[in-house]
């Protein structure tokens, strides 16, 4: 049976990989946007993936959230799913961040171009650095929904054991706006992203 779970190089290899990466996607932001993304320290842990369901309830509870999810594939088992979720009053303030006008944009429209945005600069990056290519399924937007949320993490459960979990978080200072990005790596691509892992530290 293979040992999913990282080695403490495995795991600081990858949180550097993850830095860059996301260091990348808030640049780009802050470029378009002309001010300053301020970044926390990314969180990384294997968990079951029957208990996202639960997660998500503790982490957003008696918030209104809208989640855009997308998955994406690469070569040699590389795969997962990329999931944004915008709190309501950060997701309400998006057209403005945007510089879109008055009913120019649907909130899904909206939703899905900052995340765009946010999505594929970070998965580009992250894969530029494991030697690999990228590719995407369709964004799936689910808006101020709870239970449409959750039904939609459970059904990653159900074809997921388990499953390596990046938190990353993004806040615009000027606009007092926020999201959440979680990376999800199902158990049975975590043994490649091992492998890349161990490829780079080979190098080293």
């Amino acid at each position: 049976m293979i040992d999913l779970s990282l080695t403490e190089d495995q795991r600081d290899c990858l949180q550097e990989l993850v830095n860059v990466a996301m260091g990348r996607a808030s640049d780009k932001l802050a470029r378009f946007l002309q001010t300053f993304v301020h970044l926390r320290v990314p969180a990384i842990e294997l968990i079951s993936a029957q208990v996202l369901p639960q997660s998500f309830a503790e982490a957003y509870a008696d918030q209104g959230v809208s989640m855009v999810s997308q998955g994406f594939y690469g070569e040699r088992g590389v795969r997962g799913e990329s999931i944004l979720f915008y709190r309501s009053h950060d997701a309400q303030g998006i057209a403005r961040i945007l510089g879109y006008e008055p009913e120019e944009a649907t909130e899904v429209e909206q939703l899905t171009d900052i995340s765009s945005i946010l999505t594929t600069t970070f998965l580009s990056g992250l894969a530029e650095q494991i030697d690999n290519h990228i590719g995407y399924s369709a964004p799936r937007v689910v808006t101020s929904d709870d239970t449409s949320i959750e039904k939609h993490l459970q059904q990653l459960s159900f074809t997921w054991e388990l499953a390596l979990k990046v938190d990353i978080s993004y806040q615009v200072t000027d606009y007092a706006f926020h999201c959440d990005m979680v990376l999800l790596i199902p158990g049975e691509a975590i043994h490649s992203f091992q492998q890349a892992l161990d490829n780079i530290l080979n190098e080293i």
